[in-house]
């Protein structure tokens, strides 16, 4: 499809640091359809016709020409009448989730100018937090656009794999890898969903909540008296609450196994060109994959099963009219500027321990603002059984009508 390029937004004018500032391109939409009128963002992980595509690094952006096509996601937006204001900032590679980019800088995060706004998909949940776009395109792989939503106090889906093509997005963890959204209200977050997701089916109800009690163990001191009035707030709208053990070998058993196949997939995705440019990484991303390149053939055959084990174990219990609620991350956004070993142990690795579930398991989720530590927004996440997306957006606007 063809759609009119429009005047680039200008680095100049992005006051939150947000958007790519070499391969900026906009587009206007086809002007009818459910999105018209609706403005939105694109990670610079997804194509757009016309431009290059930077995968958050200046060395993939140099050694990769412009997008012929722009990536289905891009297209089916563009298609239902939503115009494209620019590409927006990513972590090198898409290999972080704290949204601080050693050779672009850290995006604002709207809720807290001091604190990080997440990521991988940190430029896109800025702009929609700052009210800047309706709504922003992100992926997610293990966490990038369910972490940035939590940080940024907005919503944010990850929807069931394989459900919306991959096409025209830079590979990273292909078994794990999905194209996710953001949107500040939970209608718009319908709407776009039923774009990309095309599906215009009725939403089902659920009727029975599970609370994996380990899951909520994994909250920082004092975070679970924000997140439990929030738990509250949905097992009303569900109508039923069970508290239950998600895990009893222990989710950080989970997160590893999670952790090893995802970095073999990755250097299999971009080990060769890394190899070749030789590019340069800031601290933590340098790190991941000099240990994605030397992940061990036993291991990850060991962890390959345990993900089998996992999905098999999750899949009985989110039967027909189940969904799950749990922390989208143990704690709110760190400090800009943090120590990065402090930032490894204390909020990615936990926060893997989470978001690792709905990963193993290809599963729909959906990071809600429903609470607050502070000052700062914690997200509350809902998970539901494989294709269940569309019963996922229709429970979030309920949930946002109460």
């Amino acid at each position: 499809m063809n759609f009119k390029t429009r005047v680039a937004a200008k680095p100049s004018d992005d006051t939150l640091g947000a958007y790519c500032p070499d391969n900026q391109i906009a587009l206007t939409g086809s002007g009818t359809g459910p999105l018209a009128g609706l403005s939105f963002a694109a990670k610079d992980v997804l194509d757009v016709a016309g431009a290059a595509t930077g995968n958050g690094h200046p060395e993939w952006l140099r050694t990769h020409a412009p997008a012929e096509r722009s990536a289905v996601a891009v297209e089916r937006v563009l298609a239902a009448g939503a115009d494209l204001v620019g590409k927006t900032i990513s972590d090198e590679l898409a290999y972080s989730l704290t949204g601080e980019n050693f050779h672009y800088g850290t995006p604002i995060n709207p809720a807290d100018p001091s604190r990080v706004p997440g990521g991988s998909s940190s430029g896109s949940a800025s702009v929609v937090a700052a009210g800047v776009v309706d709504f922003a395109l992100g992926t997610d792989c293990g966490g990038s656009v369910r972490v940035p939503a939590s940080y940024c106090g907005i919503l944010g889906m990850r929807p069931t794999h394989g459900r919306i093509p991959l096409d025209g997005v830079v590979p990273f963890a292909p078994s794990f890898d999905c194209v996710g959204w953001f949107a500040r209200d939970a209608g718009v977050l319908e709407r776009v969903g039923r774009v990309l997701l095309a599906d215009d089916g009725a939403a089902q109800r659920f009727t029975r909540l599970l609370v994996p009690s380990d899951a909520f163990a994994m909250l920082d001191a004092d975070f679970d008296n924000g997140l439990l009035p929030a738990v509250d707030r949905v097992a009303a709208e569900v109508a039923s609450k069970e508290p239950f053990v998600l895990a009893e070998e222990g989710l950080e058993v989970w997160s590893e196994s999670f952790r090893i196949v995802q970095a073999s997939e990755i250097w299999k995705s971009v080990g060769a060109w890394i190899d070749e440019v030789r590019p340069s990484f800031g601290p933590g991303v340098k790190e991941r994959f000099e240990a994605a390149r030397h992940v061990d053939p036993d291991l990850l055959a060991r962890a390959q099963e345990h993900r089998r084990e996992i999905t098999a174990r999750i899949d009985a219990l989110l039967t027909a009219g189940t969904v799950m609620v749990l922390p989208t991350v143990p704690r709110t956004a760190p400090a800009r500027g943090g120590d990065m070993a402090d930032i490894e142990v204390a909020y990615r690795h936990k926060a893997m321990n989470l978001l690792c579930v709905a990963g193993l398991a290809g599963l729909p989720q959906i990071s809600l603002p429903l609470a607050r530590h502070g000052h700062l927004p914690l997200g509350l996440s809902i998970v539901g059984a494989r294709g269940s997306d569309v019963d996922l957006l229709g429970l979030s606007s309920r949930l946002a009508s109460r």
